[in-house]
């Protein structure tokens, strides 16, 4: 899945963190944000009967507004409106005030800042820099220290790998993840959680003679034959290519896992910008453009073109995505009785002709949730937590409430015959007024929910089980080796990757091979200078830590 990557969540905690700062002490800075103190936890855990075998969220169901932010722009959903939200309000006492990043950005940091408080729950990627300033400043609580005090059942349902994965140098865990993967479960599960695929679409590819697109020739020539016959098919003007993340995602990692690019050699991680046949494929795509095959609007396109284009079926092929593509999927299914749809196939392969290794899942997860020691209801946000991670939590978020969304058949809980419909063609209803499947993703454990899908349509079960075929189960120790946050090591990372998002497309667009090379060759000069040796210093440290933590 991509990841949504927003500068205003950077901003806003990071806004936050200053603040917070200010205090003198860590305990000064606690009293004056009304934090529970660590006495606090022991008096008033003695009025509970705490059981490890036992939730105890039903110790206490007593009405509680908690405050969530969810660190994503695209996120908008609410609570207390969907027949989900209400029963599980009901049910747990907690009622949910989600803080999103919606509106006018500057009006929710300085809503934010001038009240000198963060939400009780935090949601955002496990990759931002702010997971880490956030448990530095002492603004998030160690959630086992919680878990203790509140709630040790909490331990019973929140995965012990992935507890143990982030795990800090302090024994301390501070996050939980959703949608993570570790490679033992992946292959007793078969549920990778891999979701990159080269698609093209269904009708074009097949009139076009199913081309091979696998080798640098075989692609040319199928940019030929659709420049020159079928430029426009069945009325519509067809786009050649589009790339998901362009430069910064699309045209590099992915491009390189289609590529089967090693992420290692001999213990060591290996420099895949630099590889030969990452190297002969961009060349491809200079060629591509020299010949007015493709256009640069895969690298300048808007969000809003892209959807635009997508929505109509345009592009012939794309890096993207199948999970990113499913909704229009199930959509052109119907309406084109399968012809339009998008499917997976064989993309561009390395010089070996070796099939893609895709990422899969990871133990890093998507996102990661934390509470704020801004929260007065420390006892009852750690409870919430054990609840929606656990596999009751997990079936009452997804599918909502039993006989009216969901009923129990052969032992297996199952959608209703009117939910699988909503699901098929109004996934925004089915979100909005029932609240159910993926609208409150931000706990979501894939080994609880996958079993719990409709089963998908044919146009979509043939992306994933493509996807699935082709991921590398291993290579999620891989994700997010490169530094975060505001150290000089991540600053010159930062520094490095802005410059290849900005050279990225001059070498597409060089006048010839000598132009690309030479472009190049500054690129790898200039990245030197930034400190590139050093991050690759950081990263085999990180891979090594990695390594250390699966051994364990």
């Amino acid at each position: 899945m991509f990841l949504f990557r927003s500068p205003f969540i950077i901003a806003l905690l990071m806004m936050c963190l200053m603040s917070g700062l200010a205090a003198c002490s860590k305990s000064e800075h606690a009293e004056d944000r009304g934090v529970t103190t660590n006495a606090d936890f022991t008096e008033q855990s003695q009025h509970f009967n705490l059981n490890v075998q036992e939730p105890s969220w039903k110790l206490d169901t007593t009405p509680v507004n908690l405050t969530w932010f969810v660190g994503a722009v695209w996120y908008g959903h609410t609570w207390g409106e969907s027949l989900t939200s209400k029963y599980v309000t009901q049910k747990t006492g907690v009622n949910i005030e989600f803080e999103v990043l919606t509106g006018e950005p500057s009006e929710r940091l300085s809503r934010m800042l001038t009240t000198d408080r963060l939400p009780d729950l935090i949601t955002i990627g496990s990759w931002e820099s702010a997971v880490i300033k956030l448990r530095e400043s002492h603004l998030i609580y160690a959630l086992d220290e919680l878990a203790n005090q509140y709630d040790p059942y909490f331990f019973k349902v929140a995965d012990d790998g992935a507890l143990q994965w982030y795990r800090q140098e302090d024994g301390h865990t501070y996050v939980i993840p959703n949608d993570a993967y570790s490679p033992e479960q992946m292959r007793s599960t078969g549920l990778t959680g891999a979701n990159q695929t080269f698609l093209v679409r269904k009708d074009l590819y097949e009139s076009m003679g199913k081309p091979d697109l696998s080798t640098p020739t075989g692609f040319l020539n199928a940019l030929r034959l659709l420049k020159n016959q079928y430029s426009v098919y069945k009325g519509q003007l067809i786009s050649p290519f589009w790339a998901q993340g362009n430069a910064s995602y699309g045209m590099t990692e992915y491009l390189q896992n289609l590529l089967a690019i090693p992420h290692e050699q001999n213990g060591k991680v290996y420099d895949r910008m630099t590889d030969p046949d990452y190297i002969e494929w961009l060349k491809t795509f200079r060629t591509a453009y020299e010949q007015g095959l493709i256009n640069v609007d895969f690298l300048v396109d808007s969000s809003a073109q892209v959807q635009e284009k997508t929505s109509h079926a345009q592009y012939f092929m794309m890096i993207r995505e199948w999970t990113d593509i499913s909704d229009l999927n199930s959509k052109l299914e119907v309406l084109t009785n399968q012809n339009s749809t998008y499917i997976a196939v064989d993309g561009p392969r390395n010089s070996r002709g070796e099939s893609a290794k895709l990422f899969p899942g990871s133990m890093d997860g998507w996102m990661v949730t934390m509470i704020s020691k801004s929260t007065k209801n420390p006892e009852r946000a750690i409870r919430f937590l054990t609840y929606l991670a656990s596999e009751e939590g997990q079936r009452d978020l997804f599918l909502g409430k039993e006989g009216e969304t969901w009923t129990m058949e052969n032992g297996k809980p199952q959608l209703t015959a009117a939910m699988v419909q909503l699901y098929d063609t109004d996934r925004e209803r089915l979100e909005k007024e029932y609240g159910i499947m993926d609208t409150y993703w931000m706990l979501r454990n894939p080994a609880f929910v996958n079993p719990w899908r409709p089963e998908h349509t044919p146009s979509i079960k043939q992306m994933e089980a493509f996807a699935n075929q082709h991921a590398d189960l291993d290579s999620g120790i891989y994700k997010g080796l490169d530094p975060v946050g505001d150290s000089d090591i991540a600053l010159a990372w930062s520094r490095i990757s802005q410059n290849w998002e900005e050279v990225l497309p001059e070498l597409i667009t060089a006048k010839d091979e000598a132009a690309f090379d030479k472009i190049f060759e500054n690129f790898l000069i200039r990245r030197v200078n930034y400190g590139f040796n050093q991050v690759m210093e950081y990263r085999q440290a990180e891979l090594e830590l990695r390594k250390s933590k699966i051994a364990r």
